[in-house]
């Protein structure tokens, strides 16, 4: 039977199959209506009826034996079984990083179980970057919570925001146990999150190495693969990849669909580290119950405000479908549209039945003007620094900006749409496809897309990097560019602005000295609408 709905989420495996058999020998159908589930969801809790807690701090043996430090909220009543919560830390972060959440989870009824993953703080072992001793500490310690909590071994969740969201999908498609998953910040696709468009993502990977080399102690493995992302260069990267695929859980959908995990992934549009598309690519894979939230932001920035126990719309969905879910309480998530998202220019959130309808069509742009550039200097176009640039569009809704007139003509090509009469209102991921013809073999273009205002100003929307190599000097050939999903609303007025160099601060390029690339035919840019 399938755990869809709220019902089948709190009843145990054992009670299902008998279900399912008395219905088989009675002939009678298994009904559950909205009222059937109800009346056998676990007891709510109001504000006014918040359970008293405690909170202990321990440790817990991972795998093979390695100490993982780890703290435990819980309803201080443990005559009875609750729904238990395990939550990985986020890289660099210490085990109280949840503390103000495991309370409220505790408070309305869960027993939490947030521990320090191997490597970091006070918890041993070294870094794996979410490997198979990674998840088999995830699995330790829902067997750990099972044993020394009033958890009830049938619901089971994880929980977590970035390096802890990643570990938390990879554990559930590995241990069928965990019913209800919430990823936030995360990856599915470890590959395409450091190397989208085959181009090193040097300053993510320099942020993730720094606060690692800070707060903990990397394996031998774990350093090499870091230092060889970190140093841009392309004879080895054949040696990260199947190491990236292997902690990456979309090349495990199969066991998550299998076990028909409910699987939560939240994001935000300007996320540094791990951009939206792979985990909107990971969404559609999945079969069972599932969520998508996109909204403006970086890295952790959304749901980070929610560690401090404040008001926060990712936490409070989070709760949401945690009570669903695993208490199976009417709540109404699964009667809103599964994907939520909400534009980076404002308003409020929008729902879809899927991530392939976001975008109800798309505009067709052709730029026919030929354009040639030297790719190894920087035009001044660039995507911004990584989370202070996205925690000012979150914030202030001030996305980076250039003078479009003042792009130097030697160093960026750019294309201008004629100026739109009304809104125009993104929402998905814009591509660009150009022929192109290098003097050397290999490269890197980033195409940014910008709104740009009656003086020239442009602001940005989406931008994407792509690098080619083995490619024969001066003979052309095709380049698709896929840039970062987004959601932005072009003003009446603007027009858009298609720039492609060579050059972002924020990529490794492969650019050299005297290279030339050159756009006969111009460009095609493909822009989802709403």
């Amino acid at each position: 039977m399938s755990r869809t709905t709220s019902a089948t989420r709190f009843r145990s495996r054992r009670s299902r199959v008998a279900i399912v058999v008395a219905a088989a020998v009675t002939g009678m159908g298994v009904s559950l209506t909205p009222s059937a589930q109800a009346t056998e969801a676990l007891p709510t809790t109001t504000a006014s009826q918040m359970l008293p807690t405690t909170t202990r701090f321990v440790d817990i043996a991972g795998h093979e034996g390695v100490k993982l430090a780890a703290n435990v909220v819980a309803p201080a009543d443990t005559s009875r079984d609750y729904p238990v919560i395990v939550l990985p830390t986020s890289w660099a972060m210490p085990q109280i990083e949840y503390i103000a959440q495991a309370k409220k989870l505790a408070e309305k009824g869960y027993v939490i179980v947030s521990y320090n993953v191997r490597g970091f703080w006070q918890s041993e072992g070294e870094i794996e970057v979410a490997g198979p001793k990674d998840i088999a500490d995830a699995r330790k310690v829902i067997d750990w919570a099972l044993a020394n909590t009033a958890a009830d071994p049938e619901l089971i969740g994880m929980a977590g925001i970035s390096y802890g969201a990643g570990i938390s999908l990879l554990t559930a498609a590995q241990d069928d146990r965990v019913d209800a998953v919430s990823a936030m910040s995360g990856w599915a696709d470890l590959t395409e999150s450091l190397y989208k468009g085959e181009t090193q993502h040097t300053q993510a990977t320099a942020i993730l190495a720094g606060l690692g080399y800070a707060t903990g102690r990397p394996s031998a493995e774990a350093a090499e693969k870091i230092e060889i992302m970190r140093s841009g260069k392309t004879d080895r990267i054949d040696e990260v990849l199947p190491w990236a695929d292997q902690r990456s859980a979309v090349n495990q959908v199969d066991r998550l669909n299998a076990n028909d995990t409910a699987v939560m992934l939240a994001n935000a549009w300007g996320d540094s580290i791990f951009a939206p598309n792979q985990y909107a690519s990971f969404y559609e894979k999945l079969d069972g119950p599932k969520r998508l939230e996109l909204r403006p932001g970086d890295h952790a920035t959304a749901e980070g405000l929610g560690l401090l126990g404040l008001p926060n719309d990712v936490w409070d969905n989070t709760h949401r479908w945690f009570d669903h879910h695993l208490k199976g309480v009417e709540n109404g998530i699964d009667a809103e549209q599964p994907v939520q998202l909400k534009s980076r220019s404002g308003g409020a959130y929008e729902g879809y039945p899927s991530w392939n309808a976001v975008p109800s069509r798309t505009q067709n742009i052709r730029f026919t003007d030929d354009e040639d550039i030297l790719p190894n200097l920087g035009s001044g176009a660039n995507a911004g620094i990584s989370f202070l640039s996205s925690m000012l569009d979150q914030f202030a809704q001030s996305s980076p900006k250039i003078s479009i007139p003042l792009l130097p003509s030697t160093r960026a090509a750019v294309w201008q749409t004629e100026r739109y009469d009304t809104v125009q209102q993104v929402r998905g991921t814009p591509t660009v496809r150009t022929t192109v013809t290098s003097n050397r073999s290999s490269g890197t273009v980033v195409t940014y897309l910008y709104s740009v205002d009656a003086l020239g100003i442009g602001e940005l929307v989406a931008h994407g990097p792509l690098s080619f190599h083995g490619k024969a000097p001066g003979q052309p050939f095709t380049l698709d560019i896929e840039m970062f999903s987004t959601a932005y609303d072009v003003p009446a007025g603007h027009r858009l602005a298609l720039v492609i160099d060579g050059v972002d601060t924020r990529y490794n390029d492969y650019n050299t000295v005297l290279q030339t690339i050159d756009f006969a035919g111009g460009a095609e840019l493909n822009v989802p609408l709403r």
